[in-house]
């Protein structure tokens, strides 16, 4: 949008471009090196490249919802995310979109650099406004700075803290994702024993209140695979995703309770607004610390982590790096393994056959959104203290998914026309 605008915008990309990012993703699989800098969170197109590419949102009144499909479509999507109730691209073919949106930005002008991790803010004296980044040792200067990071680049966030940038803690959700046969849930869903030849692998959409918290499903995964989601490699993070055909043996599905900011008051008064930041961080490392070497996840039956017992054994799982036994709920705070206990108990009486040994919940699914938001005035969507810094998306608190942070980021464009137009600049 601030091409169509007549502005040249300068993309600063910590991670590498996606043929590269490919292999340090191959090497995540194979239970290689995490490369903190590239990964599923990190490199050319953010989280979303190698996502489901999902596309359904409930921010439509928010902004242009149609533009963001019809710009997804004229860089190699398919029509069909044009008028399906449910849109989906696929997490093999979003690759190929990226990179012809990113081709569109430097054809037209825009400069994209790839391995540049930004590593401070040039504030002027008062810290009232931005008037650059740093990368190393190199300033980039910019009348407006769009702060699009994503929920995992906790690095940025500290950052911030450091250099006196307000900063707010907020509740987000965290979980499990857990994994069934997608035969189990098509004929659940069918109520059929196998479903037919012309329709599609089985979805579901799940929620309950447990205790006065919700529990629900996200990023439900028809035909799809679980992938090891950490960018460091002292965490275990799962998340999922389907390619276009959703042709896999397994359903995978987010499955995730409340966390309220008076959940980790505890660590407040040493982190401030970071606190929520660091009860994920310490959840993703205990996630770890219970798996196995080499990216292995800790994982249990759903029958068994319903009935608070052990698994002795594992059934097959799409997840490549593979899995190892845990009792989840002995190292899930107490309030989450027992919210999804139940919620996952209470899924059964919805979904017959939902509750399995066939079935298997995966620790930890922690990145569904940020636990900090970055604070904005709603007219100018800048932050209140610091004019210029335009933070934007889901990793400043302002999305939930690839639409929605696209419609955020068209809004955000706006507003720096509307602030930063040719004849204010002079």
């Amino acid at each position: 949008r601030l091409i169509e605008l007549g502005f040249k915008p300068i993309l600063l990309e910590r991670g590498k471009s996606v043929l590269s990012r490919k292999h340090d993703i191959a090497q995540i699989n194979r239970g290689g090196s995490v490369d903190p800098d590239s990964n599923y969170a990190f490199g050319e197109g953010g989280a979303g490249t190698f996502s489901d590419g999902k596309l359904f949102t409930r921010s439509k009144k928010r902004g242009d919802y149609n533009k963001a499909l019809q710009t997804l479509v004229f860089h190699g999507a398919t029509p069909e995310i044009l008028y399906e109730a449910h849109p989906h691209i696929g997490t093999d073919k979003l690759p190929r979109i990226i990179s012809n949106i990113c081709s569109t930005i430097t054809s037209s002008g825009g400069e994209i650099h790839f391995s540049s991790k930004v590593t401070g803010f040039k504030l002027n004296a008062d810290r009232s406004r931005i008037t650059g980044v740093w990368v190393g040792d190199k300033l980039i200067e910019g009348a407006a700075v769009v702060l699009a990071t994503g929920h995992s680049a906790k690095d940025i966030y500290h950052t911030l803290h450091n250099d006196g940038v307000r900063l707010e803690a907020k509740g987000f959700a965290m979980g499990v994702r857990i994994e069934h046969p997608q035969r189990l849930i098509d004929s659940i869903q069918y109520h059929l024993p196998e479903r037919g030849e012309y329709l599609p692998a089985a979805a579901y959409t799940l929620v309950n209140q447990i205790e006065g918290r919700g529990v629900y499903s996200f990023c439900m995964c028809p035909g799809g695979f679980i992938v090891p989601a950490m960018t460091d490699a002292a965490q275990s993070v799962v998340n999922g995703m389907s390619p276009s055909g959703r042709n896999s043996r397994w359903a995978n599905s987010g499955l995730v309770t409340e966390v309220r900011v008076e959940d980790f008051a505890h660590l407040e008064a040493e982190y401030g607004a970071l606190a929520g930041l660091v009860f994920q961080q310490q959840l993703e490392e205990a996630a770890r610390l219970n798996g196995g070497d080499k990216q292995i996840a800790p994982a249990q039956r759903v029958s068994d982590f319903v009935a608070g017992r052990a698994s002795s054994s594992l059934p097959s799982t799409s997840d490549i790096p593979g899995l190892c036994c845990s009792r989840l709920d002995k190292w899930m705070p107490d309030f989450m393994s027992s919210a999804l206990r139940k919620g996952i108990a209470s899924f059964d009486r919805k979904m017959r056959g939902y509750v399995t040994p066939d079935a298997i919940v995966v620790g930890v699914e922690s990145r569904t959104s940020t636990p900090v938001r970055i604070p904005r005035d709603a007219d100018t969507l800048m932050h209140p203290e610091v004019a210029g810094l335009f933070p934007s998306g889901e990793g400043a608190g302002y999305a939930g998914g690839i639409t929605s942070a696209a419609i955020d980021g068209d809004r955000v464009a706006l507003s720096i026309i509307k602030e930063y137009s040719p004849l204010k600049l002079g």
